[in-house]
């Protein structure tokens, strides 16, 4: 088995992999805990869902949070007795990765470019809805011709709550119209629909200027399902995007 960490700015996801299924994952908040605190939260949910240590054969890392580097690495070496790979300079991606510096791009982009790449074909835009909004854009022959990044939508919503004083943190979901009759479905109705335009928008530039007007969009993170219910451009919605690219990344560089 194969247990891999995408160690973002909110959230730090888990993923344990026999082979090509994904069998189970973990959300842990991205906050400044030991790395043996991280190791009691994942040796209990390694034990309820009955996976021995001994079966865990590699760990694949991939961090946009520098400060928790460390600290997952060396919490692997301890526990799991493995040195992981860590995604960065060096390791096979079977992509080209055409960025003026690479060294600059986000582990958790490459690892969902791989993915989207090897599972669902290209050309292809990835969108991956997290703490940010990155745009990947993939060509028929697997070359990363960059992207762009934006505003998160949760993080936009608690902008707004934080700095009108009258207004409250709002459930974000899709509205039923455009037009509200509240302040809640107001602030609803402009934080998704807007966002959602965004991503529309960007689309539609994208595969204007690139000339890719047959790429699929594929799209990850925990706003992707709000999001597809409210614009017409997203082919795939796939939440797990990441951990499998991770996996797949592994795969091609174990030997």
């Amino acid at each position: 088995m194969v247990i891999v960490f995408d160690i973002g700015n909110t959230n730090i996801k888990m993923g344990v992999f026999d082979g090509d299924e994904l069998l189970h994952t973990l959300r842990m908040a991205s906050v400044n805990k030991t790395g043996d605190e991280y190791w009691l939260l994942i040796k209990d949910m390694l034990a309820v869902k009955d996976i021995p240590l001994r079966d865990v054969e590699g760990v694949i890392i991939s961090s946009v949070n520098p400060n928790l580097n460390y600290t997952f690495e060396h919490m692997v070496e301890t526990y799991f007795h493995l040195k992981p790979f860590t995604v960065g300079a060096g390791l096979k991606t079977g992509l080209v990765i055409k960025y003026d510096n690479p060294k600059e791009l986000g582990a958790d982009r490459v690892a969902g470019c791989v993915a989207a790449y090897k599972l669902y074909g290209a050309p292809c835009i990835v969108i991956d809805c997290g703490t940010a909004t990155t745009f990947n854009v993939i060509s028929a022959d697997g070359e990363f011709l960059g992207g762009a990044i934006s505003f998160g939508l949760k993080a936009a919503a608690e902008s707004l709550a934080d700095t009108a004083a009258r207004l409250p943190k709002v459930e974000l979901s899709a509205p039923k119209s455009a037009i509200g009759k509240t302040t809640i479905t107001n602030m609803q109705s402009g934080i998704i629909y807007g966002y959602s335009g965004m991503i529309e928008s960007m689309v539609a530039r994208i595969k204007k200027e690139t000339g890719l007007s047959n790429a699929r969009v594929i799209a990850t993170g925990g706003i992707a399902d709000i999001v597809n219910k409210c614009v017409p451009v997203i082919d795939v919605v796939d939440r797990t995007l990441t951990l499998r690219g991770l996996n797949i990344l592994y795969n091609m560089n174990k030997r």
